[in-house]
């Protein structure tokens, strides 16, 4: 069983998995940064692969890979950085990233090496399901990771129940048709989340864009397993030294607690 499944079997409620951007604020930092997660009491992390034209990232987001792109950040790079973060780091980790990169890594090669590392999951919002399905999804299987697909408020129930059966570890849920960062208020998702709630999809559902403080957090939670954060976690490592990463992280996630 992976780890992402054990920890939803562990804990069903209030999960919160926090992404940030590889190589942000500063080229070494991502260990530092997914060990400062830890200690804080996130449950889970989203690691963001830079890409230069990222689809579904808001421009907070979209700067922190800019940033990290220019600080000389690239998946070779990375997956060397992560060669033995396990002997630190017991949390569910997952890739976020975009095919045009990793096609150029060679997509195999990718999995095998990201799995090797200690990687769990992906998270690749521009492969098609069909895509996925017909070829891609093998060779993410071969390498026993989970996949996650997200969902949105206009993805029809047939579509919504064939990617609940192509995905593993959970489903992610978008909380509007927008880009990471915009504020969520829930006020017109309500009947979106109780859809998904209804419709008792075979995987657990966290619900990410716009996830901010602790109210968005648990208002989140209601409808849930739980949800991610990114970009309000991106703007508290925002010129952060080294040093200052741990207890800027702590603090940040002791306010959503």
């Amino acid at each position: 069983m992976s780890r992402i499944k054990k920890l939803f079997e562990k804990k069903n409620k209030n999960i919160l998995s926090v992404y940030f951007t590889a190589g942000f604020p500063s080229l070494n930092s991502t260990l530092t940064v997914m060990e400062s997660l830890q200690d804080a009491g996130a449950d889970m992390i989203e690691l963001g692969i830079p890409y230069s034209d990222p689809l579904a990232d808001g421009p907070v987001i979209q700067s922190s890979g800019t940033m990290a792109l220019a600080n000389g950040m690239s998946i070779t790079l990375l997956l060397k950085q992560l060669k033995n973060f396990r002997d630190k780091i017991r949390l569910p980790v997952l890739f976020m990233g975009y095919m045009n990169p990793i096609m150029q890594y060679g997509f195999e090669n990718f999995c095998r090496d990201a799995a090797e590392a200690g990687v769990d999951g992906l998270i690749l919002p521009d492969l098609p399901m069909f895509e996925f399905e017909k070829e891609f999804g093998i060779t993410v299987s071969k390498f026993n990771l989970d996949f996650v697909f997200l969902v949105t408020p206009e993805t029809k129930e047939a579509r919504l129940r064939k990617l609940d059966q192509l995905s593993s570890g959970f489903i992610y849920a978008v909380s509007s048709s927008s880009t990471t960062g915009k504020v969520a208020t829930f006020s017109d998702q309500e009947k979106y989340f109780e859809r998904l709630q209804r419709m008792k999809l075979q995987n657990p559902v966290l619900i990410g864009f716009g996830i901010r403080d602790k109210s968005s957090f648990l208002k989140a939670c209601t409808y849930a397993a739980g949800a991610i954060i990114g970009t309000a976690y991106i703007k508290v490592l925002e010129n952060a030294t080294e040093r200052e990463i741990p207890a800027r992280t702590k603090e940040f996630i002791n306010s959503l607690k």
